[in-house]
């Protein structure tokens, strides 16, 4: 059964609602801690807007999750064995980028596994976030190449090539080139 846009913008609005609740958060408290407008996260949870990544991670980290974790079933049991057919998917609305949770959901490992799709010529940026100074990701390309800013530095990255870098610090993805890149992050929760 294919997943329609629809169906992911009101998977996203719920998980939000649910999660912030579940924090105690008001939407103030929340677009505090995020640096996301409070009538944007309304029109998130009211289905009216779709999200971006770098928005999502922002909204995502303010509650002190991952992406993944975010997307994460947490009504199904914990598995050691994450099926292709059962990861979950999302699409960037803006990038078209497409994001596959690759790591078993429900586990208690601080490390989550994604794979990503990245379009010609996509450009994503994330601001800083001192929130997530715990975190860290490696960047693993497998086919394409990928521009990853990262500390006032490009990287150009070739198949087989991997960068190391701590969440909390701005950086970019950026695909320079008219083929899409394919790549793998590999996020660390907790230092």
């Amino acid at each position: 059964m294919e997943t329609t846009l629809q169906d992911i913008d009101a998977a996203i609005s719920e998980r939000l609602k649910s999660l912030r609740a579940g924090a105690g958060f008001t939407l103030d408290e929340l677009a505090s801690r995020s640096g996301v407008s409070r009538a944007m996260i309304s029109r998130i949870e009211r289905r009216e807007a779709s999200p971006t990544a770098a928005l999502l991670a922002r909204l995502s980290e303010a509650l002190g999750l991952s992406l993944s974790a975010f997307f994460a079933d947490d009504d199904k049991p914990g598995s050691p064995l994450s099926r292709r057919e059962e990861q979950k998917l999302w699409r960037d609305p803006h990038t078209g980028y497409l994001r596959r949770s690759v790591s078993p959901p429900g586990t208690p490992s601080r490390v989550d596994i994604v794979e990503v799709d990245f379009p010609p010529a996509a450009r994503v940026s994330f601001p800083p976030r001192k929130e997530s100074r715990v975190m860290t990701q490696h960047v693993w390309l497998f086919e394409g190449v990928l521009e990853m800013i990262f500390e006032g530095v490009t990287y150009t990255l070739h198949p087989g090539d991997c960068l190391y870098m701590d969440l909390g610090d701005a950086f970019d993805f950026h695909n320079p080139s008219d083929k899409p890149a394919r790549y793998a992050v590999i996020l660390d929760r907790g230092r």
